[in-house]
């Protein structure tokens, strides 16, 4: 089998009832190091291919668990210092008689192949690529590109409306680079004034500034041998875009307070939401910054233009989202359908916080319509516009008053993680769900 497996150009992995690699072949090797098949042996498959596939609650350990077969996956294969490869994958239980199966501890068998070898993807299955999960042709193809910068450090433009999952790309970009050993540092350039942005990524010496009581070290210098990513780039005042495109130019920079240059040896990332050709219009982005930054360009489309990842989004969140509060759950074919309409004007994150209220409203395992929010049960019409022309209203203050400030301060401290949010707050999640929905946060 093993040689027969191989002259087609496939590897295969074997596991116990447990899920621990029994065998691996030599194609693991190829694909990640020398030694790697052999170190795997004993882990558990979660450790190759990753908790969202083969976690507790992970789809494909599941579907084993349940004696089905599963072909047409894709995810990214990654081991320690090993850069990721995606690769296609098979899985499928092994029959106690199955011939040629001379070890009796074998009760599964991953087979795999590179993914670049496949024109299209196979039939069926979703694409798990470094925490980003897809089945639409639009997202495939970013897969695609993101690949094709693995040797790559070119400076990345990513556009797309709010909510889509460009940080999530982003992070995806750093894991599949030569700096992947190195740190990711994020940072959201519009949540704060331009003094504060300007030491927050250079840093500042001691007494630079009232409060400056000792130099504090900044993000560019953190993310050395990294990737920095520059998250709502639309929103730099002027004065700092100077400060910036500096630094793409000639890779150095100085701390707030000290004359003394500094080189950076970070790659840069940036994304937005903004309309970047329209503020260049409207003079509010130098044009020799928007093309330092746009040397590689993505643009992440909204959820509305790609239906066909509602449904592995919605199943992956809901997962996730029933595993944190201990509980099984699953989305009726009719929440389903109508999850499929609606037409998400809040893309990914609308779609995990409707999960998340589903979750927490629902008393049955099966979650129905009725258990979804209101807004995404509205017919399509009156839900959204097909395509809103800009932004989204900002948050009605009429009844929130302090108690809402409060809320969208620590929301914002907590780059809109509701778990940390909730709990720096003192609150449960599910009430800070109804908070945010109150105050139409």
């Amino acid at each position: 089998m093993t040689k027969a497996l191989a002259s087609i150009g496939r590897g295969f992995v074997c596991l116990d009832a447990r899920f621990r690699i029994v065998h691996a072949s030599e194609l693991v090797d190829r694909l990640l190091q020398p030694g790697a098949a052999e170190e795997l042996r004993g882990r558990d498959i979660e450790d190759m291919l990753g908790a969202d596939l083969f976690g507790q609650d992970g789809p494909l350990r599941q579907a084993l668990i349940k004696g089905e077969r599963r072909e047409g996956w894709r995810a990214t294969l990654q081991f320690r210092g090993a850069g990721p490869s995606l690769v296609s994958l098979t899985v499928a239980p092994l029959q106690a008689e199955s011939p040629g199966v001379c070890d009796s501890r074998i009760a599964y068998i991953v087979v795999l192949r590179p993914a670049a070898e496949e024109e299209v993807p196979d039939s069926g299955g979703p694409t798990f690529f470094s925490g980003a999960i897809a089945a639409s042709p639009a997202m495939l193809q970013i897969f695609r590109l993101i690949e094709n910068l693995r040797q790559s450090e070119a400076t990345v433009l990513i556009t797309g409306e709010s909510g889509t999952g460009k940080e999530v790309v982003a992070r995806a970009i750093h894991q599949h680079s030569p700096r992947h050993e190195g740190p990711f540092i994020a940072v959201n350039c519009g949540a704060l004034p331009g003094e504060l942005l300007e030491s927050e990524l250079f840093g500042h010496a001691r007494g630079a500034f009232t409060g400056a009581h000792r130099d504090r070290v900044g993000r560019f210098e953190l993310a050395s041998k990294g990737t920095l990513f520059l998250d709502e780039i639309g929103d730099l005042p002027p004065p700092f875009q100077v400060k910036l495109l500096r630094v793409l130019q000639e890779r150095t920079y100085e701390r707030v307070g000290e004359s003394e240059s500094r080189m950076s040896d970070a790659r840069i990332i940036a994304a937005t939401n903004v309309d970047l050709r329209r503020a260049l219009a409207e003079g509010r982005l130098r044009e020799d910054l928007y093309y330092r930054l746009r040397v590689v360009p993505i643009d992440v489309p909204p959820l509305r233009r790609r239906r066909e990842d509602v449904q592995p989004l919605a199943n992956h969140l809901l997962t996730r989202a029933s595993s944190q509060h201990g509980l099984v759950k699953r989305l009726s074919p009719q929440a389903m359908r109508v999850l499929l309409d609606y037409s998400w004007p809040g893309n990914i994150r609308e779609l995990a916080n409707a999960i998340e209220y589903a979750v927490a409203v629902s008393r049955k395992e099966t979650i129905l319509p009725e258990d979804l929010p209101a807004e995404v049960l509205k017919p399509h019409a009156e839900a959204a516009p097909a395509d809103p022309p800009g932004p989204p209203e900002p948050p009605r203050r009429k009844a929130g008053g302090p108690e809402m400030e409060r809320i969208l301060a620590a929301l914002q401290a907590h780059r809109w993680n509701r778990e940390e949010a909730a709990h720096a707050l003192g609150l449960h999640r599910s009430t800070l769900w109804r908070k945010m929905r109150e105050f139409r946060l």
